[in-house]
């Protein structure tokens, strides 16, 4: 597409390095990849991308309500977190002075190779090895105590209910926080993340909660995330003003073995 016609907000998404800006609505995971792909690199799995949150280790505003959770299920005694998409460890090492209290707990990252090998690298220098894991494959997540989804649902090719189906030993807990929740639509659109293109997904409460009841658990808690819009150029409709956290409990213990 020739500079002088190209949409301002286009040419702003493109030309991204250091903000988090989307563009364009699309009906399927593989229509928002190939509109990924067309604007340049895609997702998260290079070196530049992996290297991102290096710095970003603090806790933010948007993190208390899963801190809450998280802090009361160590206390009740569970003691394994399956961190879905935790990059190079940035919420263990964040919430460090409220699991410092808890040497046996083990916490495993789920993420792209790239971002798997740079965080354990980074694990193994600090001395965290022992506690902090990585891993590419959701299936090592089998039989942890809790699984942790701090925003990332919308980076996901499968669903959470979809994931989970697939743990015989399936979590007691599921903390859910900063999702990209929609009152009223399910759909994906494109994220620039400055250094490269990722397909996201957006979905409807509804959607986030049956595919997780339909494997027996139940809803505890659910909150909004205030801090973290998401804006669609030229389309106000599709874009939101916050997004969600959730807290589910598995219902029942035959539940954990299906």
């Amino acid at each position: 597409m020739p500079t002088e016609t190209m949409d301002p907000a286009l040419q702003t998404f493109l030309d991204n390095r250091d903000q988090n800006l989307f563009y364009g609505v699309h009906d399927t995971w593989e229509a928002a990849e190939a509109a990924a792909r067309s604007y340049g690199r895609a997702g998260y799995d290079n070196t530049e991308s992996a290297a991102i949150y290096d710095y970003r280790l603090r806790i933010d505003q948007h993190d208390y309500p899963s801190l809450y959770w998280l802090t009361r299920s160590w206390h009740e005694g569970l003691r394994s977190v399956f961190d879905i998409g935790g990059a190079i460890g940035i919420k263990f090492i964040a919430f460090r002075d409220a699991h410092k209290s808890f040497p046996d707990l083990a916490w495993r990252v789920c993420d792209v190779p790239a971002m798997a090998a740079h965080g354990a690298q980074l694990a193994q220098e600090r001395g965290d090895a022992a506690q902090l894991t990585f891993t590419s494959r959701y299936e090592e997540g089998d039989g942890f105590d809790i699984l942790f989804a701090s925003g990332v649902l919308q980076y996901l090719p499968k669903t959470l209910g979809e994931i989970v189906a697939g743990h015989a030993r399936k979590p007691r807990r599921i903390i859910i926080n900063t999702a990209a929740v929609h009152p009223e639509f399910d759909f994906f659109t494109v994220n620039s993340i400055g250094t490269a293109f990722c397909p996201y997904r957006v979905q409807t409460q509804a959607t986030v909660t049956r595919g997780l009841t339909r494997l027996g658990y139940r809803l505890r808690e659910a909150w909004i995330n205030p801090d973290k819009p998401l804006a669609l150029p030229h389309d106000p409709a599709h874009s939101l003003r916050h997004y969600s956290g959730y807290c589910f409990d598995l219902a029942t213990a035959s539940a954990a073995a299906r």
